[in-house]
């Protein structure tokens, strides 16, 4: 092994807890993060929250050095953090006197803080299992190399709450490291191959179903082994899944050479699949949504986003811990490397926490500015966006777009929405420019709801309805978003508000 490769795994191996925390705290939307925080305090002695009123009393030299204390501890295991330790050692020369006195709490404040943190948690909501828990925590019975992994991981992020995998695989490759810009297509070769090995792990997982492209691909990973209708199942689902839809049994007969008495059971077991594997894990009751962004304009009427985290706690390495520093370094060694290793969690959270803040800021504000026409006009005017785009525009890989969106919503003159909400998939119009799925399928329904029940709009006649609201797109796009949006051909549309009529 050379040289430069040695140092790179050394890198990798300090950067790795820092890089794990950061992603988790980038998830966490702000109420999951107030409980994440607050379990912190209770665990980490070494982490403490200014309190306001002894933010108010406090002296300025004192708040300086405590702001210097933060900015100059460096977490770096590959130097064992001796040259930081010595520091902190030093630094503790400098206290007061009696400042172990007056940072040590009192009994009757223990007891106190413990009565307060024990009500707040028996009074929290115990956050309900996702499906990407869930499908984490199935990653974890398998032996997969590291690089294997991480790209599941990256696939279980993508899925929509259904349980589908609806960006292509091409999307979810990371970037091609500069070194490699010559070979740079045998490395995305390389990482799409790897990711369709993830894929395929992932497909495995419970519930079966979940990791699916189409419709077609979720059922066909439902079907077991050994199911007496296992093989007529396959070939219904692979061969004839529209005619099933569409009641075309004597087609299917006449195609197959199945009876219809055979088409219809096996039709039953199908039915018995679940279409959306992911939908259980939707909560059955709405929950509280709290948001993490704000949206307000500045004096040029610009949309600028605010981070809701003023109930943050502000937190802080223990000036009394550190004074303690100068007492553990005649101590036992594994005293000293306790208090190390908490000073050392307690600042990669501070770090994260703040890494979390400005990475939303970036990314939300990157999305109120590609999306201003659906703040001022609503969600008729809403823009194709991915989340390559604003990954792009920020500067990030584009799971860390995914993580920063994750769960946070985003408060509007609107209304609140998901930040999720704003990403959206579209279609090229007849002029060439990007339309958006919503605006389509909004124009579509809303053509479709007001027609005549007795003469119903072929998609003909549909394109040239949305023509006439703007939206101009190809027939075959139209077919596509009907169908997408479960709306009948314009026969069955008759024929069911005939017979609606009849009865």
């Amino acid at each position: 092994m050379s040289f430069g490769q040695s140092m790179q795994m050394a890198q990798k191996q300090v950067l790795a807890p820092r890089m794990i925390q950061s992603m988790e705290i980038l998830q966490l939307p702000i109420l999951a993060l107030q409980e994440r925080i607050e379990q912190e305090l209770q665990d980490n002695p070494c982490l403490e929250q200014v309190e306001p009123e002894a933010d108010e009393s406090q002296s300025p030299d004192t708040a300086e050095s405590a702001d210097d204390s933060e900015q100059e501890l460096v977490v770096d295991e590959s130097s064992n953090n001796e040259d930081d330790f010595e520091r902190l050692v030093n630094m503790a020369e400098n206290l007061p006197d009696d400042y172990e006195e007056r940072s040590r709490p009192s009994q009757g404040q223990i007891e106190a803080d413990a009565d307060r943190a024990f009500d707040q948690m028996a009074n929290m909501t115990a956050r309900p299992e996702t499906l990407c828990d869930y499908l984490q925590h199935q990653l974890s019975w398998f032996g997969l190399e590291p690089d294997l992994r991480r790209m599941a991981e990256r696939i279980i992020y993508s899925l929509d709450t259904n349980g589908y995998l609806k960006s292509p695989l091409e999307e979810l490759l990371p970037p091609v490291p500069p070194e490699l810009n010559g070979s740079a297509e045998a490395f995305r070769e390389q990482q799409l191959e790897l990711a369709q090995r993830a894929l395929t792990v992932v497909q495995h997982l419970d519930p079966p179903g979940v990791g699916a492209r189409s419709l077609r691909e979720c059922l066909l990973l439902q079907l077991q082994a050994g199911h007496p209708f296992e093989p007529e199942m396959r070939v219904l689902i692979e061969n004839h899944l529209e005619d099933l839809q569409n009641n075309r049994l004597p087609q299917i007969s006449k195609k197959t050479g199945m009876s219809l008495e055979d088409i219809n059971e096996i039709w039953d077991e199908i039915r018995q699949l679940k279409p959306k594997p992911g939908a259980e894990f939707a909560e059955s009751a709405a929950p509280s949504v709290r948001p993490d962004v704000f949206l307000e304009k500045d004096d040029s009427d610009k949309y600028v986003v605010r981070l809701e985290d003023g109930e943050l706690p502000s937190l802080y390495v223990s000036p009394y811990y550190r004074k303690l520093l100068k007492q553990a370094a005649d101590a036992d060694e594994d005293t000293r490397e306790y208090i190390k290793r908490k000073i050392n969690s307690a600042q990669w959270l501070i770090e994260a926490i703040e890494q979390r803040r400005n990475t939303l800021s970036r990314v939300a504000q990157a999305i109120v500015d590609h999306q201003t026409r659906f703040l001022d006009e609503g969600p008729e005017a809403i823009e194709p966006l991915k989340m390559q785009q604003i990954a792009d525009r920020v500067g990030v890989h584009v799971t860390t777009v995914s993580r920063a969106v994750d769960d946070k919503w985003i408060q509007t003159a609107r209304g609140i929405f998901p930040l999720k909400r704003f990403f959206v998939g579209g279609t090229t119009n007849a002029e060439g420019d990007d339309v958006a799925w919503d605006v389509v399928r909004i124009k579509l329904q809303e053509i479709v709801d007001k027609e005549d029940k007795s003469k119903p709009l072929s998609d003909d006649a549909l394109v040239k309805e949305l023509a006439k609201h703007g939206v101009k797109v190809a027939r075959r796009t139209v077919t596509k978003y009907r169908k997408a949006m479960d709306i009948p051909s314009s026969r069955q549309r008759r024929d069911w508000a005939a017979g609606a009529t009849a009865s």
